[in-house]
């Protein structure tokens, strides 16, 4: 029997829990966590896992050839021919399959098998079931379909996949995420997060499972509508993650493995002092103009369109009472000097990296790989200039005013002509990300447009790139999206942040060791 953990990650997106157990290391330097499977069934999510899969072959010393890959932007390279043994070890440990078709059930049936002869008890269960059908947008959406039916929506059964994998390979641990709408959606007037709850526990050959809370409940959880069972809700920025990431985690350990003496009632995370902010983690990462839509996209172009738009800008902050018209003043003063000089910005930058002294130096050395010249998944999209009018209207209110515009604090010459403009539907339609606060939740809309995820910094009036939100997400710099910027933003927003992950799997191995 192996002396280390199997993993086996389910509905493993790009790889946010695996990334977090893996990165695990005990009091000798070795990882007591293994990822022996994972399951994705998104081609480009599968892509990524399977270079990242490939990756930790090497024992985190990459090789040479993946640094000048990322640097300098060549094709990439034939992994099976240059390393094939690590290569082929990848392709075994990934597979692109769709848990719950019936196609795939018997091969990971096959697997699952194999695990368990070799690992024996010694085995953990991670991932979290699609949440489409929980979360509170998702239902709003699936409420405008016709003859929409909770019971009849194939991804609500999503999770007795989980469990029934979960029955089969009897693991000492499992940990599930989910969407935090979970603990309020119901059927036929049951609530599901207690009919999850119940299937989790359940006895699997006499051996059933106690289940563990990573995190003490908020007040406004306790008192909150959800109803029962907040105390399984994690709030990713009270554990150092820059992002305000509200998502329901379960920890089961199995009663006849647990540690004599762990005492379930006790949450196994413990909360940082301080948050982090968004100015910690982006704030010395290049600066970068954003793309032009239906334009010629080049720097003089953008300097002079964003030259006109200061000037919009300022005529329309005359008639706000909030604005202080000097502080909003110096704002747009920046803004024109740094547009005057039209072709000194890109759309992407090969400059080396550095960090805020600021940044608390547990995320700094996650984050950094001194071997990385530069950022990967760096580029900036492409934006319609009344967009990039209102982008600069927004960031230079919050600068000045301290928070984000709502849809009525927007002048009347810089709204856009939508009907349901004035609403109140969209009251947070164009909103900033603040240097001095952690982010909103970064979700996968981020891949529809930029607004809700508008940079800070007014001088490159711009929405967050792939890599910006990979860092609000906590994935390393040198972990790469595979995929169009569109499927890129996707997996960042789908995934769960590497770094709180890797504290979950520190407490499981505390708990376990």
């Amino acid at each position: 029997m192996s002396s280390c953990f199997a993993i086996v990650d389910i509905f493993a997106g790009p790889g946010g829990l695996g990334e977090g157990f893996s990165s695990v290391r005990d009091d000798s330097g070795n990882s007591p966590f293994q990822i022996m499977l994972s399951i994705e069934k998104e081609k480009f999510a599968y892509e990524t896992l399977l270079l990242r899969s490939f990756l930790r072959k090497f024992d985190n010393e990459f090789p040479r050839e993946y640094y000048s890959f990322l640097s300098k932007d060549k094709p990439e390279p034939d992994w099976s021919s240059l390393y094939p043994r690590q290569w082929s070890a990848a392709k075994s440990e990934v597979l692109h399959m769709e848990i719950g078709d019936q196609n795939s059930k018997d091969e990971i049936r096959r697997r699952i098998s194999n695990i368990k002869n070799k690992f024996g008890d010694k085995t953990i269960l991670i991932g979290g079931p699609p949440c489409q059908a929980y979360s509170v947008i998702g239902r709003v959406r699936n409420n405008a379909i016709k003859n929409y039916s909770l019971d009849n929506d194939k991804r609500h059964f999503l999770y007795k996949e989980y469990v029934n994998i979960l029955k089969s390979l009897r693991p000492a641990v499992f940990v599930m995420e989910n969407v935090r709408g979970i603990l309020s959606t119901k059927v036929n007037g049951n609530r599901v997060f207690e009919e999850i709850i119940e299937d989790l526990q359940i006895s699997s050959g006499g051996k059933g499972y106690e289940l563990f809370t990573l995190s003490s409940p908020s007040f406004e959880e306790t008192e909150s509508a959800i109803g029962p069972n907040t105390e399984f809700i994690v709030r990713a920025e009270n554990f150092g993650v820059p992002q305000s990431r509200h998502r329901v985690f379960v920890i089961g350990i199995r009663r006849d493995f647990s540690r004599r003496g762990c005492n379930s009632q006790e949450p196994i995370l413990t909360p940082q002092k301080e948050y982090c902010t968004v100015g910690q983690v982006l704030r010395n990462m290049p600066k970068l103009r954003s793309g032009i839509s239906i334009s010629n996209d080049d720097g003089n172009a953008w300097g002079d369109l964003i030259l006109k738009a200061a000037d919009k800008v300022e005529e329309a902050l005359h008639s706000s009472p909030k604005i202080n018209k000097i502080q909003s003043g110096e704002v747009l003063e920046r803004v024109k000097k740094v547009a005057s000089r039209k072709n000194k910005l890109r759309r992407s930058s090969k400059k080396p990296i550095s960090f805020n002294f600021r940044c608390p130096s547990n995320l700094r050395d996650w984050f950094y790989d001194p071997l990385l010249a530069s950022l990967p998944n760096n580029e900036t999209r492409t934006h319609m200039s009344g967009d990039l009018e209102r982008y600069l209207f927004a960031i230079t209110f919050a600068s000045v005013v301290g928070h984000s515009p709502k849809a009525s604090e927007f002048p009347s010459t810089l709204a856009p002509k939508h009907a349901n403009w004035a609403s109140g539907k969209f009251s947070d339609r164009f909103r900033v990300q603040l240097w001095n606060r952690y982010s909103t939740t970064i979700t996968s809309h981020i891949s529809r447009d930029g607004h809700y995820y508008i940079h800070p910094d007014p001088t490159q009036c711009r929405s967050l790139t792939v890599r910006e939100v990979a860092r609000l997400q906590t994935f390393p710099d040198n972990y790469f999206f595979k995929g169009g910027r569109t499927q890129q933003y996707v997996q960042v927003g789908n995934a769960v942040p590497p770094y709180l992950a890797y504290q979950i799997a520190m407490s499981i191995w505390n708990i376990l060791k």
